[in-house]
């Protein structure tokens, strides 16, 4: 795969975006329809997608082999997370996004953009090492993202981690389909092949599904709003330039094999996570700043990637 067809998943993000958007001003998709996508999303085809990609993508024996090398993932992303909430505090990200401005802060997307970009760059031999990288990612959108999201919403401004409501928000149906996944793959329990081609059918709506539901957000906003304010910018500044340094030291001091180094700083400087926006929706956040977020820093790393091959050799 050339670098010039990895771009196509740039691309095909902006296609998606467009239909939905002309969708939109022809008044076939409203404020209706984006709530439907929304709950379609999160309830039904992200599960699913959950199921499917990881079930046909990791044995048992893949995920003890990768187990070993987790901890540059791990600890670049917590680091990550504690420099996001930080700078939230001193810039005075508005309380209504600040879950949303952390969780785009320190994880990516990984898997639609993410590995295409890395097997481009390093060949069919690097796949492992981005799938380790987005296992951990998804792990921590999915708990500590999602819980970040949900206190955007004064109703659980003062729930704490492990309270009731906040447990109810976190164990959401994507969340369950991926604790179901890695239990099936640890069990070996291997899924008929009509679910499993179910799951695949129904988690491919997942990414149309949000794009769509971007374009229905943007039709509807003003264009001022698409002006990247300091809260935009930082997030910039920490996708392309924090998250990926937080890897480039880390694997110094852990010696990591260089490959599988390489790949960890390319997944870390990868744009904020398209479904965000139908995230923040779902959960009472801002999801105009999310949709902005999505659209400033996937049109940023066009700029960022090849950089980074420039960089990395």
């Amino acid at each position: 795969m050339s670098l010039t067809q990895s771009f196509g998943s740039i691309f095909s993000i902006f296609i998606m975006i467009g239909v939905g958007f002309a969708l939109a001003k022809a008044k076939w998709f409203d404020e209706s329809t984006s709530k439907l996508f929304s709950k379609l999303a999160i309830n039904v085809s992200l599960p699913c997608y959950m199921v499917y990609n990881l079930t046909t993508t990791f044995t048992k024996s893949d995920l003890s082999a990768l187990a070993e090398n987790l901890i540059v993932p791990v600890l670049s992303m917590l680091l990550c997370h504690v420099i996001g909430i930080i700078v939230s505090i001193v810039i005075k990200v508005d309380k209504n996004r600040r879950g949303v401005f952390r969780t785009m802060f320190f994880v990516s997307n990984t898997m639609f953009m993410g590995l295409p970009v890395n097997i481009a760059l390093f060949g069919e031999e690097s796949l492992p090492y981005a799938l380790l990288y987005y296992i951990v990612n998804t792990s921590f959108y999915w708990t500590i993202g999602i819980y970040e999201i949900s206190k955007d919403n004064p109703k659980n401004k003062n729930k704490g981690l492990f309270s009731l409501n906040t447990l109810k928000q976190l164990f959401n149906p994507a969340l369950i389909g991926f604790l179901v996944s890695i239990a099936l793959i640890m069990l070996n329990i291997h899924l008929p092949g009509f679910i499993t081609d179910s799951c695949k059918y129904i988690g491919n709506l997942t990414t149309p599904l949000a794009m769509f539901f971007t374009g229905i957000v943007l039709s509807n906003m003003n264009i001022k709003k698409l002006i990247p304010d300091k809260d935009v910018i930082s997030i910039i500044i920490a996708r392309a330039i924090i998250c990926p340094l937080m890897v480039v030291a880390l694997n110094h001091i852990f010696n990591v094999e260089r490959l599988m180094g390489l790949v960890f700083i390319v997944q870390a400087a990868m744009p904020a996570i398209a479904s965000t926006g139908i995230i923040a929706k779902e959960y009472g956040s801002d999801y105009e700043f999310a949709t902005t977020v999505i659209m400033i820093t996937t049109l940023i790393s066009l700029l960022v990637i090849p950089v980074y091959m420039l960089i990395l050799g």
